[in-house]
C-alpha cells in the first residue's frame, strides 16, 4: 500500500533478541521480562512497572487491583467518569467489575475529554476518573489530577495510545494512581502483543502482580503488604489469594521490548517531524479540523474531521483515499456510545454528547510511522484537497 496505517519498527536488534530467547529455551516470563520492566520503570520515572500480555489486560488487572486495596477499595455500583471516545477495552473492565459509567463529551479539536464538565459529572457515588490521551495527544492530565486530589478520587490513566507523550515535562501515563501502556504492533513501540501497568503505589503493584498470574503469591516478596507468608514452602508455592487471570507476557515480548525502548525517543522524533509537515499542510484549511496538540504529542496518527459546517461528503473523501491507496479508519473506536455493546453497560451521559458524534460521523485517521512520510503526507493533501472541493 502506498500509505498504510502502520508498519514494522523492528530492525536486526529485535530479530537477534528473539533468537537469543529461542536459543535459551525459556519462553514464559522470566529474565527478559524483568529487564524490560526495569528499563521501563527507569525510562518513565515510576516506582513500579509490570509487563502484561496487552494494554487491554493492563487495564483489566489495574481496575481489578483497585477492588482489593485495603483502604477505600472500589465497589460494584460506584461511578466512574469516562470520555465518550476511547478504545473498547478502556471501558470493558469497568463494566465487568460492576461500575457505573458517566460519559463526558470530548473537545472537537484535541479529541480528549472536555474537563469543563467534570463538576457536572460528579455525584456522591463518583469514585474514579479515567483519563485517556487520544492518539498520542495528552489530555488535561494536570487538571484531572488536581480534580481527583480535591475530591478524593482515583485517577486511572489509560495511556495505551500515547507512549512518549508528555505534559509540562512529565510523561503521560505517570499522572494517574495507575497508568497503562500498550506495545501492540501498530503502537509507539512493538513487542508483538504486550502492555505495561505503572504505579508508585506498592500495594497496587503487588495486587496487580498477583492478579497477572492466577492470583497466586509466588512472584511476591516476603515483605509484601497484601498477605502474610506462612512457614509452609510446599503450600506457599501454590497459594492463591486473589481471583486473578493469566495475563503474563512472553520472554520474546520482553526481549523485544528492551530493544524497542532504546529506540523510543528517536522514533518519536521522526513521528513529530512528520506531524509538523501534516500541520503545515492542513491546519489553516477550514474544511478540515485536525488535532490540536496539547503539551507534547507522540503523534500516533493524523486525524481529520470534515468541518460539520461545510458540505463535504465523507463517502466521496473515503472513496478518493481508497483509490489513492491510502489507508484510513475510524478515530480510535469512535463514540463508544454508538456501539452495540453499550446495551450491556450501566451508564448515563453528562449533557449532550455532540462532539463525539461529529468525530464518529465525519472523522477518520491516517497512519504515522517512525520513518519519513513526506511523499505520503503530501499526496494525502492533494487527494483531500481534490475530494473536498
Amino acid at each position: 500500500m502506498f500509505y498504510d496505517l502502520a508498519s514494522s519498527s523492528w530492525g536486526r536488534e529485535e530479530i537477534n533478541a528473539m533468537h537469543r530467547v529461542i536459543e535459551s529455551g525459556r519462553f514464559t516470563m522470566g529474565e527478559n521480562v524483568n529487564r524490560f520492566e526495569d528499563a521501563f520503570r527507569e525510562k518513565f520515572g515510576v516506582r513500579h512497572a509490570l509487563m502484561v500480555s496487552s494494554g487491554s489486560t493492563a487495564n483489566l488487572v489495574g481496575v481489578a487491583s483497585l477492588f482489593y486495596v485495603k483502604n477505600r477499595p472500589l465497589k460494584r455500583g460506584d461511578e466512574v467518569i469516562v470520555p465518550a471516545i476511547s478504545w473498547a477495552t478502556t471501558y470493558y473492565p469497568l463494566q465487568q467489575y460492576g461500575l457505573r459509567l458517566r460519559f463526558v463529551d470530548v473537545e472537537l479539536d484535541t479529541l480528549n475529554m472536555d474537563v469543563s464538565q467534570l463538576e457536572q459529572a460528579l455525584t456522591p457515588r463518583t469514585r474514579m476518573v479515567v483519563a485517556v490521551s487520544i492518539l498520542g495527544n495528552p489530555c488535561a492530565l494536570d487538571t484531572l489530577r488536581a480534580f481527583c486530589d480535591r475530591r478524593g478520587l482515583y485517577l486511572f490513566e489509560d495511556n495505551c495510545e500515547s507512549m512518549g507523550a508528555a505534559l509540562n515535562g512529565r510523561p503521560c501515563g505517570t499522572f494517574g494512581d495507575i497508568g497503562t501502556f500498550s506495545s501492540f504492533f501498530s503502537h509507539h513501540i512493538s513487542t508483538m502483543e504486550g502492555g505495561v501497568l505503572v504505579t508508585d503505589n506498592t500495594e497496587i503493584y503487588h495486587l496487580a502482580k498477583s492478579m497477572r498470574a492466577h492470583g497466586w503469591t509466588r512472584d511476591l516478596p516476603d515483605d509484601t503488604p497484601i498477605y502474610q507468608k506462612r512457614d509452609e514452602d510446599f503450600f506457599e508455592a501454590y497459594r492463591f489469594i486473589l481471583p486473578g487471570y493469566n495475563a503474563r507476557p512472553l520472554e520474546l515480548a520482553g526481549a523485544i521490548g528492551v530493544e524497542q525502548l532504546k529506540k523510543l525517543d528517536s522514533m518519536i522524533a521522526v513521528r513529530r517531524r512528520n506531524a509538523r509537515l501534516f500541520q503545515d499542510l492542513f491546519e489553516h484549511d477550514e474544511r478540515f479540523v485536525i488535532q490540536r496538540e496539547n503539551g507534547r504529542s507522540s503523534w500516533f496518527a493524523f486525524t481529520v474531521i470534515l468541518n460539520p459546517g461545510l458540505d463535504v461528503d465523507r463517502k466521496k473523501v473515503m472513496m478518493a483515499l481508497k483509490d489513492a491507496d491510502i489507508g484510513y479508519r475510524i478515530i480510535t473506536g469512535g463514540n463508544f456510545l454508538r456501539h452495540d455493546v453499550i446495551k450491556h453497560f450501566d451508564y448515563d451521559c453528562v449533557g449532550d454528547i455532540r462532539n463525539a458524534n461529529i468525530v464518529h460521523d465525519r472523522g477518520f485517521f491516517v497512519g504515522n510511522h517512525p520513518q519519513d512520510l513526506a511523499p505520503q503526507i503530501e499526496r494525502l493533501r492533494e487527494v483531500l484537497d481534490e475530494a473536498a472541493r
